[in-house]
């Protein structure tokens, strides 16, 4: 496809990507490893270590889903050939879900999008809590028609699926990237970071607050699973960064797993691990965006399958307010202890900020462009909250700003 027509897929046009180059760690970029898998390389978002410390399955599909990574190369190509098996989740009763998208950037710039047919289904049923996997066929995404002139090439994986790689084909020779001095974002979040209902990879709003700030990003935003794991704080501890992002609430609402007195020592021991590797790195805390079903109840969150018939699962709060005085966590409850911890640490930690997640989509945001299944927001919200956190995180007198005293 052109690089003047980013969104129109280009026909197969004859030219023939036969130079085959391996993939390896020098061609990717956003993830933590690389494990060998029948196929090719499975990236990983976490280490084979900390892989070892928990058994669920939730988290272990999230961190396989490669948002933010990206294969990263030179060359005058001008056909680009991926080879790649991907891992499709569908629940039982629930709507399909998208296919997975891949950005083509050249240069920095949005040039191309395809997807990957074939792959393997992984069928969830919630309430029978069984997991069933069907295997299917290696796909090609291909991208053709590129101008004949050096250029850096991105491919950015979908965030939605888990990509094993195969085999790169190009009609001219490929050469690593390299890291050309551009300061390294580390992020941990929840679906929300990790991409839930954005359009592409490349347009999440940790990968276009990146883009808008000039960084590369290491997104540890995982689907369901901001838990304060103790596994994650010494993952971000040993990742090599210049900014640090921990973003903290929905989840921990989500599944009711602790109380504000287990809380609060928590984020005290994640940020304590994550200074022991970056003493001075700036380092913001942001709390969850605006959310009405659990801003004053607690959770559990459950799905609520009457809507169902709307052909779209949403879900409800299951928590009752009255609870809150027993410790139960609200995302009000945790925003007015994230703020008062942070404020208590900046006292001898200068290099900590704290942002109010509402600030990236609030009361206002949320009457124009409500959350689709009250939880996760739209595609177009992904763009306001990564401009939003650009605006405030890179600006002069912002936590990352690239000159900040």
């Amino acid at each position: 496809m052109n690089d003047a027509h980013p969104s129109v897929p280009g026909p197969a046009d004859g030219t023939t990507a036969h130079l085959a180059t391996p993939l390896t760690a020098a061609l990717l970029r956003g993830a933590l490893d690389l494990e060998r898998t029948a196929h090719g390389l499975l990236p990983h978002r976490l280490p084979a270590w900390a892989r070892a410390q928990y058994a669920d399955g939730q988290l272990a599909m999230a961190e396989a889903q490669p948002s933010g990574v990206r294969v990263v190369f030179r060359t005058r190509a001008t056909v680009v050939e991926l080879d790649a098996l991907r891992t499709k989740t569908a629940y039982v009763g629930a709507p399909p879900r998208p296919d997975g998208v891949y950005d083509l950037l050249v240069d920095g710039r949005l040039a191309g999008q395809a997807g990957v047919s074939g792959g393997n289904v992984r069928t969830v049923d919630m309430s029978a809590g069984s997991v069933e996997t069907r295997p299917g066929p290696v796909g090609t995404v291909r991208f053709a028609g590129l101008s004949d002139r050096p250029k850096d090439v991105e491919i950015w994986l979908p965030y939605n699926e888990s990509t094993e790689l195969v085999a790169l084909r190009t009609d001219a020779p490929v050469e690593p990237v390299p890291h050309g001095g551009r300061r390294v974002w580390l992020h941990h979040g929840s679906s929300v970071s990790h991409g839930s209902d954005a359009a592409s990879p490349s347009s999440t709003w940790p990968a276009l607050a990146a883009s808008l700030g000039g960084v590369d990003l290491v997104n540890l935003g995982f689907g369901g699973s901001a838990l304060l794991d103790p596994f994650v704080a010494r993952t971000m501890r040993d990742t090599p960064a210049d900014l640090i992002s921990v973003k903290l609430g929905i989840n921990l609402v989500n599944l009711d797993l602790m109380r504000l007195r287990a809380f609060t020592p928590a984020v005290h021991g994640f940020l304590d691990t994550i200074r022991e590797g970056h003493p001075t790195a700036p380092l913001l805390v942001v709390s969850s965006i605006l959310c009405p079903i659990h801003e004053d109840t607690p959770g559990p969150t459950a799905p609520d399958f009457s809507t169902l018939a709307e052909s779209r699962l949403q879900f409800r709060a299951a928590g009752d307010p009255a609870e809150r005085a027993a410790g139960k966590l609200t995302l009000g409850v945790i925003r007015e202890e994230l703020a008062r911890i942070v404020e208590q640490r900046s006292a001898e930690d200068p290099n900590l900020h704290y942002l109010d997640g509402r600030e990236l989509y609030g009361e206002e945001d949320f009457a124009e462009l409500p959350l689709p299944d009250r939880l996760h927001p739209d595609a177009a919200t992904h763009l306001r909250m990564g401009a939003r956190f650009a605006e405030t995180a890179f600006a002069p007198n912002g936590p990352f700003a690239a000159h900040r005293d």
